[in-house]
């Protein structure tokens, strides 16, 4: 016998034959996995050294949790905690940190960045989300070059994810 918050007393075999959970469809959360992300970092990579400059790119999964990871040799040091941040704030946000940066600096309608409740958020460009099926799958960011060259390259690694179908990665 089991009395539940005292009103009502179940007994008996039938106790447990209902479903604990409703019988709802399973979500589907679309990702971004290893083999991945790890292209992605490399192209980025590529291009940074056919331009000759050092960079740190960060790519992450829709938590913002970082899946891959490069830094350069001599890409700035500073560069390693903001490129994190960048692709932590793309995928929390589904949103460009230049599109972010944008409207924290906007002169009528701007306000602080601590607005957004975690000292992660950043406004510099060089963060994209990365969408699959409608959904944020994650994010690609680069850091240690300006905002628009960041925001390229972490554009391309954005664009060769969002073109890859699932585990084709490596085809």
């Amino acid at each position: 016998m089991l009395c539940l918050a005292g009103r009502k007393t179940y007994s008996g075999p039938h106790l447990f034959q209902r479903p604990l959970l409703s019988l709802a469809p399973m979500r589907t959360i679309p990702t971004i996995d290893y083999s991945e992300a790890k292209r992605a970092v490399d192209l980025i990579v590529e291009k940074a050294l056919e331009m000759q400059n050092a960079v740190v790119v960060a790519v992450a999964d829709c938590r913002g949790e970082l899946i891959s990871f490069a830094r350069m040799d001599a890409a700035p040091a500073s560069s390693v905690v903001i490129a994190m941040n960048k692709a932590w704030t793309a995928a929390r946000t589904g949103k460009p940190t230049q599109e972010i940066g944008e409207k924290v600096r906007h002169p009528d309608r701007g306000h602080d960045i601590a607005y957004y409740g975690d000292p992660r958020f950043v406004g510099w460009g060089g963060g994209i989300p990365v969408w699959k099926d409608g959904e944020v799958a994650g994010a690609v960011a680069v850091s240690g070059l300006s905002s628009k060259d960041d925001s390229s390259l972490a554009s391309l690694g954005a664009a060769l994810l969002t073109s890859l179908p699932a585990r084709d990665a490596m085809l």
